[in-house]
């Protein structure tokens, strides 16, 4: 394989990568969320950004076959994760209609491993993210041979973190904006629409 097929691939793994991220979901509706409150970007970033490259090395790896074989698996993460995404589009529509909850969410600062908690929740309980880093992006990965697979998957898992990283510290941009309360509320009710029709379609298919 010489140098221009394995550039190639692994072009072709960024463009299919971020063609899949870049989207309004869970887990960027709260990285967005985190970067313009400035608070635990780094752990947030980190989180999303580590936990797609394990997905998307276990999905070039061939372990979509092997989920695809324990649909019991797919089943338990659908439940559990309709019903996390349900909590938090309650808790976000609750911000976004009680005046005193969106003053006290806009002021207190939330724990670390609270934060981090519900960064690997929104990840790992979607299984819309299964479904796209696990088996759509492993079978793309199947149309390349031998190590273009590899190269692939390492341009799918930059668009990753590149995306994950200008997501969170590029929405520091939008601080002036959200100065204002009322910037606030119309994102958590945003968020909260996004969450709740995530929630839906997990469990109504």
């Amino acid at each position: 394989m010489n140098a221009s097929s394995a550039a190639l691939a692994a072009l072709s793994g960024l463009g299919f990568g971020l063609s899949l991220i870049v989207a309004i979901g869970a887990q960027n509706a709260f990285v967005l969320r985190q970067g313009i409150r400035r608070e635990h970007i780094l752990a947030v970033v980190a989180v999303c950004a580590v936990s797609d490259v394990v997905l998307i090395a276990a999905g070039v790896g061939g372990f979509g076959a092997v989920l695809t074989a324990a649909p019991v698996v797919v089943e338990i993460a659908r439940y559990g994760g309709a019903a996390f995404l349900f909590g938090y589009a309650v808790l976000a529509a609750r911000r976004a209609l009680a005046p005193g909850a969106l003053t006290e969410a806009a002021d207190a600062s939330v724990a670390l491993g609270a934060t981090v908690l519900t960064a690997l929740a929104l990840t790992w309980l979607n299984p819309h993210v299964y479904l796209d880093t696990v088996v759509l992006l492993g079978s793309f990965a199947n149309t390349y041979a031998g190590p273009q697979r590899w190269f692939l998957a390492v341009g799918a898992m930059l668009a990753s973190i590149g995306w994950f990283t200008a997501l969170g510290y590029g929405a520091r941009l939008l601080g002036p904006l959200f100065a204002r309360r009322t910037a606030w509320r119309v994102l958590d009710s945003v968020i909260a629409v996004v969450m709740l029709t995530l929630s839906v379609t997990l469990v109504v298919r």
